[in-house]
């Protein structure tokens, strides 16, 4: 097949969970297809580094650009612009123009057997009508993030999150129905996306994780150490570390004093490390390596309300037969039984309790660990993911053949 993929936000450094699903995917495709890439980077990033680490890519071109700020006259201006535009503001302010030229410059010069928009924010980038099939690839079903997120959001922001949750729905909908194919990372994903767009084809494949990288290496656990790593500059992993320093972690120091946590990602905010300093909790920011970190620790916590989509973090701790206790949206879409694979809970008292009891319990611990990391080792890894996503764009671009037909962008 030759596939082109488009996809805003970057793909290297691999420091978020979509940079990495998507980067492993290209580059196992890239090892039997004809693979281009188009995609943007943010000021500091190299995009010579990208194009090194996909060497068996035809082509692989990155274009500057950074989305603007929430609290920037960039984003209001933006804000303002969406109202009268059919794109809700947090795909409007990831239009690319260079980019948009870039896609439709590859698809008329080279005969692409598919076009990958990689996560709903690209869809804007491709032309419309498409000349080729396109194939929607949903990390996250977008509009629950922001459903969810108008529900713990204080009140004085609700009416507006509401407006804009229900424009990102109506949005998602268009975009998996004329797509050839969504493919979303689990199957509760798709159930929702089936639901929403009932005459779109969605189908799921599971999320991976990089065995040999994320391995048990040795290192001792050390006595009450917690640890959280993700993208700090997503809200919902900046919401959830808040809520747990603010909510959970008070609980757990009444019954275990020593109890440190390390949070571990880039760009935390001012606010999230005035209360992790307020709180004793060390904020790392960006480190080139979070295995240490995560090896360290005795207890890995994911206390997410807010989110979509998988959690590659759990399966990295989980690799690492680490301990792990999460909330349901945190460990949402993931094929893991709770009390076998990692120990769920949903209210900062249960949270706290069970936390507390791995800390006082090594065996247990130990258990769990042991249990994650057979779990992924024996059934997730990227090549086995990537064998998945490429037998259904080999199917979609086969019924495209026979039905001869293409659909319009959103």
């Amino acid at each position: 097949m030759r596939i082109l993929w488009v996809k805003v936000g970057g793909l290297w450094p691999l420091n978020v969970g979509g940079r990495l699903r998507s980067f492993h995917i290209i580059a196992e495709l890239s090892r039997r297809h004809h693979v281009s890439v188009l995609t943007t980077h943010a000021p500091g990033d190299d995009p010579r580094e990208l194009r090194a680490e996909l060497p068996r890519c035809e082509g692989v071109a990155s274009f500057p650009y950074t989305a603007p700020k929430r609290d920037s006259a960039r984003f209001g201006a933006a804000l303002a612009r969406s109202w009268l535009s059919p794109l809700p503001v947090d795909l409007y302010k990831w239009r690319v123009p260079a980019l948009r030229r870039g896609v439709t410059h590859l698809l008329g010069v080279h005969d692409f057997d598919l076009c990958v928009a990689d996560f709903l924010f690209a869809v804007p980038s491709l032309p419309s009508p498409c000349p080729v099939p396109i194939v929607l690839f949903e990390h996250n079903v977008e509009h629950m993030i922001w459903k969810r997120l108008s529900r713990t959001a204080p009140p004085w922001q609700r009416a507006l999150l509401e407006l804009e949750w229900r424009k990102v729905r109506r949005y998602e909908a268009q975009a998996c129905t004329q797509a050839k194919l969504t493919l979303t990372v689990s199957e509760a994903d798709r159930a929702l996306l089936a639901a929403l767009a009932p005459g779109a084809t969605v189908r799921a494949i599971p999320t991976g994780v990089d065995r040999a990288y994320f391995t048990p290496n040795g290192v001792p656990e050390a006595h009450a150490r917690l640890v959280f790593t993700g993208a700090m500059d997503w809200y919902p992993n900046e919401d959830a570390m808040l809520y747990f320093i603010d909510a959970i972690l008070p609980a757990i120091r009444r019954e275990v004093p020593e109890t440190s946590l390390t949070i571990v990602g880039r760009n935390p905010s001012t606010r999230l490390r005035a209360a992790a300093a307020a709180a004793r909790v060390q904020v790392t920011g960006t480190v080139d390596d979070v295995r240490p970190h995560v090896a360290a620790a005795a207890v890995y916590v994911v206390p997410l309300r807010v989110g979509g989509g998988t959690r590659l973090k759990i399966f990295e701790g989980l690799a690492m037969a680490k301990a792990v206790v999460s909330t349901t949206v945190g460990a949402e879409g993931l094929p893991l039984v709770p009390r076998s694979h990692f120990l769920r809970a949903d209210n900062p008292a249960e949270f706290a309790r069970t936390v507390v009891s791995l800390i006082r319990d090594p065996a247990l611990r130990k258990a769990l660990g042991a249990a994650g990391r057979q779990l992924v080792a024996e059934r997730y890894s990227w090549r086995q993911v990537a064998r998945e996503f490429e037998a259904r764009c080999e199917d979609a671009v086969t019924e495209h053949g026979e039905d001869g037909g293409s659909r319009s962008c959103a």
